[in-house]
């Protein structure tokens, strides 16, 4: 029995834009959630974020066409999904009170809280040190809190993250480095 080969991204895309919609969605399949996580996280709404993301992906359609295998496929569309919401930012202002609960908080808090195993108790602690998490996350800068979620949702290297923020890979690793430090203290404060 012979195991098929799976295709590259870069690949996918390249028969995407010959016009395969297969091709579409496998990659859809295979980004759609952390691109949707990486935008929510970023605006903390998640009718904002469906939006938003659905603009990424018709960008991608749109620049499909022209695509040049450059960079892992990856960087590349989580660079259309910063600059998305870079301009998503530049034309609207914020209104969402970093203190204030919302339903979609509670719920992402709800996932990022690990089932344990252990009791009642030990949940709670779970998802109180979650909404921690996301508390401390919400506080960080703008640019620092992008850099972050590109490493963590996206997966991408400090270099991909220069190169889709625009920035020398030392400001991108500062930022990093100043955003996890300022989770670490966050979170120590909380325990």
């Amino acid at each position: 029995m012979t195991q098929e080969a799976v295709p590259a991204d870069e690949t996918l895309m390249q028969a995407f834009a010959l016009g395969d919609a297969r091709a579409f969605e496998t990659l859809y399949d295979r980004h759609a959630l952390p691109v949707w996580r990486f935008v929510q996280r970023s605006v903390r709404d998640g009718a904002l974020a469906d939006d938003l993301v659905q603009d990424v992906w018709l960008s991608l359609v749109r620049q499909a066409p022209s695509y040049q295998p450059r960079a892992r496929f990856r960087t590349w569309l989580f660079t259309l999904a910063h600059h998305r919401l870079v301009d998503h930012w530049r034309t609207h202002k914020r209104h969402a009170s970093l203190d204030a609960s919302t339903a979609e908080g509670a719920a992402l808090a709800d996932t990022l809280a690990a089932d344990s195993g252990f009791g009642p108790l030990r949940q709670v602690q779970s998802r109180e040190q979650a909404q921690a998490l996301l508390d401390a996350l919400a506080a960080l800068p703008d640019v620092q809190r992008q850099a972050f979620l590109l490493q963590a949702e996206g997966g991408l290297s400090v270099a991909e993250i220069a190169r889709a923020t625009g920035v020398n890979g030392e400001t991108a690793k500062s930022r990093l480095r100043y955003a996890r430090e300022r989770l670490r203290q966050t979170l120590e404060a909380f325990a």
